[in-house]
């Protein structure tokens, strides 16, 4: 059975349960599976050589989130080419490539988790109680190693974008 991490968050005020370790600035980032479409998965190999920023949502279909997916997509176009940024949510792939359509997000690769929550429990996540993830960032240098965390405490509130970029832009 996966570990349990109670009271460390919570949702509008109320506690909920993370399934999966809490990951710490010099872990070697976790492989994970995660699908791009309905049939193609991808995996923390298919960056090997990339900086990575991973944008963690609960779902693209809220405001938080929405606002969160856009951000990157601006921080994205300024990064340059050996940085990915990458979002993942439970959202169908489907739905995902539907909400960025919408949204003109075309410079995030949107990634979802939706078969077993694999990416979830193995980044400490995966919300317990309602099966989503827990909003996050991590910033995972070219070598596969966890260079910033952030675990939101609270689910409704925005990351720290600039904290963030500026761990991006500290291994350019």
């Amino acid at each position: 059975m996966a570990q349990e991490r109670t009271g460390v968050a919570t949702l509008k005020g109320n506690p909920i349960t993370l399934v999966g370790p809490e990951l710490k600035v010099g872990d070697k980032a976790p492989d994970f599976k995660v699908n791009k479409n309905l049939t193609e998965q991808a995996s923390l190999a298919d960056y090997a050589g990339k900086i990575k920023l991973i944008s963690v949502v609960p779902s693209l279909d809220t405001g938080v989130c929405d606002a969160q997916t856009r951000r990157f997509n601006e921080e994205a176009a300024k990064l340059g080419d050996n940085v990915v940024v990458l979002t993942i949510s439970v959202d169908l792939p489907f739905a995902q490539s539907r909400w960025c359509g919408a949204a003109g997000i075309d410079k995030v690769v949107t990634l979802s988790d939706y078969k077993d929550r694999n990416f979830g429990q193995s980044y400490g996540v995966l919300i317990k109680e309602i099966q989503l993830l827990m909003r996050s960032i991590f910033v995972i240098d070219a070598n596969d190693t966890i260079q910033y965390v952030e675990y939101l405490g609270e689910m409704t509130e925005h990351p720290n974008y600039e904290n963030a970029v500026a761990a991006v832009q500290k291994l350019i």
